[in-house]
């Protein structure tokens, strides 16, 4: 009976269906033709209510600007016009913000780039909306999705304005565009970032639009904000209360040209513009990336060199010093050697912006090189670049360098560091702070853009450190004074660097931290080798100064020329190529691509150092083959720096303060070389060879271990030894601070004293710590599965050395045992760290979790067997710290250990 009822059931429901498709159609035309009606009939009410307010009133006493858009600005309110011609609808067009004046320090500094922005003017009724269209998804031409993709992802609809009135003959629409450029939402989003950093009130009243230019092809905003509060702990305000910033923005046309996007390779270091193809689902080439590069083109196609239809121009601000232009202008054009590679002659120009000049260096149809001052600088230089989100071509580039980085180095001829220089103890703090953030697993982000920029001011941070050791080192290593001639060779050639690096940026090439890797250690200071093949492999490494040991001639300090890499890399982005789309370049491409395993040419990025570093070779402020043996030099330059100082005293007439710097400075340097040893321990080389690479060798390969037992030994002598830090009394008694109680001074929130026993302990527990974080422990507890028996380091023989290092006076007793007053924080911070991996407060592998409650009971052991048969021999300070580590110890055996 069920199953007829059934059956009934759908018998009905199958004629019903039948009816219903068949009427279909007629009613979806009804509804259309009601629906059009009433669309035109709306709109047609709502242009006849938009006329009624007059347009000539509306624009009456405003300047009228006619280029890319026609502009209306009145100067008396600061109300800003555009006039949108039907053509302007529904067309594509650029968005470019960047901070043309900032507060010099918190990050908020000029010339950085803020928003890049693809958008389209829609009418939707009465209203123009400023639309970004979603073009992270996109379909052939011919594919049937190509209809579908618009329904599948949403656009942004950022802001919906209101027409303020329709030209009665032009049927033109006059929007007012004024809170796009000044309001709490402006397109640039620094309100909302400034009001949530430093929790400062955007401030209408205060905010204006400041100048219009309009030309044919692109239009030039600027914008000042104004904001109230949040600035109480900002030095360089004269009043906390209010400040403002300026906002640049520039409207442009998008480009009309011959341009091809060439394909990026993984091998190859290019920034890139990605889609995802919905045409090629399912393949490896779904998702599509361009890299960024500029549009160049041969005047003579035929010829093997040829000079380009239009160079890549570079105009040095006029407000940089006139001593540093030739620098900075052999700086950018080093770049021009990497192009020949390509095929092209002088492809790269630098022109020297008049004084007299009718332009504005943010003008976006310029490339400049612009100079810019900071109270507390966080960047030495910043190479950012406006691209076509679309094809990936490169529109505009300025590059910003920052005076400070070099001025603070002019004040004295013979010492770094000056009193009146406030960013320097700060710039210390900020590079400790960003080593201890690389250092960490957890800094990881899936926000790579926002990563990247976190990461570049870290690094220039480091950098600007970098450039004072060597700085100093010319006064300190050096016997006699310095030379006016070797302080400006040292500052040419680090400025000549800094902006061929920013350059390299600009002309679309990510980092490459492999790029240090290129010489050894012997050949760092022959200049035959460094001026002909190279310093680097590539520019685009951050470097540290290149110090010579003691007892070899000082080479180059930086590098003067760009690095096979960077050749190669330009080569592969430039090369004009016989093809009429990206796919047929492929073949020649991978040809370029395929010599990517030879040594010279090796590629490593930003994300390839997030967290605990994997490769010890892919590194900042590293230098040569040998980081081992570098490194040691650079321990040893430190050490004799510290001798220098000392025998040097302060001069006549100045504050210790200085001294104190200096100290601080080597310390920080010292610190920095003694924490690349530490990339060794379980430490893999990476490569991003393809399965057909030449060598054949795989993706990865355990550091040898004589490697990694060469960096403990030097651990245990540079950082965990008794004599590792054995400072006088005479130079430790002179490290006093300024005592000016302004903001003016840098060691105003510091301590009168000098901690010296704190710095020591900071910097030992950080490399202890490092040894024996949870990720290095895993990676060599699996390098035992990867590697052959007797081929890498074992958890066991890393416990070990270290504990042998550390308790060595208990492990190795003399007669008369005294454990110093360096040694005894040392040794506690080492049984803190085993007992919160045996009571498992930290999370680490099994194995060292049992490693770590065996050598607390070895510990036990011996300390009860020293006390027992030292006592009489021993310092007061001994017997206690003694007695208390092994009530410690067996507290924390008995203790009940923390679940998982």
């Amino acid at each position: 009976m069920l199953m007829k009822k059934i059956k009934h059931f759908s018998i009905i429901f199958g004629l019903s269906f039948l009816l219903i498709v068949s009427i279909l159609p007629q009613v979806r035309a009804q509804q259309h033709s009601i629906l059009d009606s009433t669309e035109t009939l709306m709109i047609a009410q709502e242009q006849e209510q938009a006329s009624e307010d007059n347009f000539d009133q509306l624009i009456a006493g405003s300047e009228q600007l006619n280029g890319l858009f026609t502009l209306y600005h009145h100067l008396e309110t600061g109300k800003l016009y555009i006039e949108l011609y039907p053509e302007n609808l529904n067309q594509n067009y650029l968005c470019f913000s960047s901070l043309e004046s900032g507060l010099g320090e918190s990050g908020i500094v000029g010339g950085l780039e803020l928003n890049e922005l693809l958008f389209q003017w829609r009418r939707r009724h009465n209203k123009v909306q400023f639309v970004l269209p979603n073009i992270n998804f996109r379909a052939n031409a011919d594919d049937p999705q190509s209809g579908s993709v618009n329904r599948s992802f949403s656009e942004s609809v950022l802001y919906s304005l209101p027409i303020a009135s329709i030209h009665p003959d032009r049927q033109t629409l006059l929007v007012d565009i004024s809170n796009l450029l000044i309001g709490d939402q402006d397109l640039s989003g620094l309100v909302q970032e400034v009001a949530s950093d430093l929790e400062a009130s955007y401030d209408a009243g205060k905010s204006y639009i400041n100048d219009v230019k309009v030309f044919p092809y692109n239009i030039e905003f600027e914008s000042v904000l104004g904001f109230s509060g949040g600035g109480d702990f900002i030095d360089s305000l004269p009043d906390g209360r209010s400040f403002n910033l300026r906002v640049r923005y520039s409207f442009l046309e998008m480009p009309q040209n011959n341009y091809r996007p060439r394909l990026g390779d993984e091998r190859v270091g290019f920034f890139t513009t990605l889609h995802k193809n919905i045409s090629d689902s399912g393949k490896d080439s779904a998702y599509i990336r361009y890299i960024n590069r500029w549009h160049l083109e041969k005047q003579d196609p035929t010829a093997a060199l040829s000079s380009p239809v239009e160079p890549i121009v570079f105009w040095i601000e006029n407000t940089v010093p006139y001593e540093y232009r030739e620098a900075i202008k052999t700086g950018v054009l080093m770049w021009n050697k990497a192009f020949e590679q390509a095929g092209f002659i002088d492809a790269i120009q630098v022109k020297q912006m008049p004084d007299d000049a009718d332009w504005d260096p943010a003008d976006i149809r310029y490339n400049t090189v612009r100079w810019f001052t900071s109270f507390q600088p966080s960047f030495n230089g910043y190479g950012p670049s406006h691209v076509n989100p679309v094809t990936g071509q490169i529109l505009n580039a300025d590059i910003v360098l920052e005076s400070n980085s070099i001025a603070e180095l002019l004040e004295d001829a013979e010492l770094l560091l000056s009193s009146s220089n406030p960013a320097n103890q700060s710039t210390l703090s900020r590079s400790q702070a960003c080593q201890e953030k690389l250092h960490t697993s957890s800094s990881k982000t899936t926000d790579l853009t926002a990563s990247q920029h976190q990461d570049h001011l870290c690094f220039n941070a480091e950098s600007q450190l970098q450039f004072s050791v060597g700085r100093m080192a010319l006064s300190l290593l050096n016997p006699g004074s310095v030379s006016p001639q070797q302080t400006t060779k040292y500052i040419n050639q680090y400025l000549q660097y800094l902006t061929a690096h920013e350059i390299g940026h600009a002309l679309g090439l990510r980092h490459n931290f492999h790029g240090s890797t290129l010489l050894t250690p012997e050949a760092l200071h022959d200049t035959k080798i460094t001026q002909t093949q190279g310093l680097t492999s590539s520019v685009m490494d951050y470097l540290p100064v290149n110090l010579a040991p003691q007892g070899q001639a000082q080479g180059d300090y930086f590098p003067v020329i760009v690095g096979p890499y960077d050749d190669w890399v330009i080569e592969y982005g430039y090369t004009p190529m016989a093809a009429t789309s990206p796919t047929q370049e492929q073949p020649r491409l991978e040809q370029i691509a395929q010599r990517a395993s030879e040594p010279q040419l090796s590629y490593a990025t930003d994300e390839d150092m997030w967290g605990v570093f994997l490769d010890p070779a892919a590194n900042a402020f590293d230098l040569s083959q040998d980081m081992l043996q570098y490194s040691q030099w650079q321990l040893d330059n430190a050490r004799l720096m510290w001798q220098r100082l000392e025998g040097r005293s302060a001069q006549a007439g100045e504050g210790y303060d200085r001294v104190r710097k200096m100290f601080n400075t080597i310390l920080y340097y010292y610190g920095k070389n003694a924490g690349h040893l530490t990339l060794y321990l379980g430490g893999q080389s990476f490569n991003r060879d393809r399965a057909d690479n030449p060598t054949g060798r795989l993706p990865f390969e355990a550091i040898p271990v004589e490697q990694q037992r060469r960096a403990l030994q030097l651990l245990q002598e540079y950082i965990f030894a008794e004599e590792a830090f054995d400072f006088s009394p005479e130079l430790l008694n002179q490290l006093a601070p300024s005592r000016w109680s302004d903001w003016g001074n840098s060691d105003l929130n510091y301590s009168l004293e000098y901690p010296i026993g704190d710095r020591i302990l900071w910097m030992q527990s950080r490399i202890l710590w490092e040894l024996f974080d949870a990720t290095r422990l895993t990676r060599l507890r699996d390098l035992e599965f990867k590697s052959q028996q007797g081929e890498t380091l074992t958890l066991p023989e890393l416990f070990e050395t270290i504990q042998n290092a550390i308790w060595t006076e208990v492990l190795n007793p003399n007669n008369e045992i005294s454990i110093s007053t360096i040694r005894r924080p040392l040794q506690r911070e080492h049984l803190e760290m085993l007992s919160q991996m045996a009571l498992r407060q930290i999370r680490v592998p099994e194995d060292a979790q049992t490693l770590a409650r065996y050598q607390l009971k070895q510990l036990n052991k011996m300390m009860t067997e020293v006390i027992q048969n030292h006592r009489d021999q021993m310092d007061a300070y001994t017997l206690a710290h003694l007695e208390v580590s092994r009530d410690r110890i067996f507290k924390t055996l008995n203790a009940q250990i923390q679940s998982d």
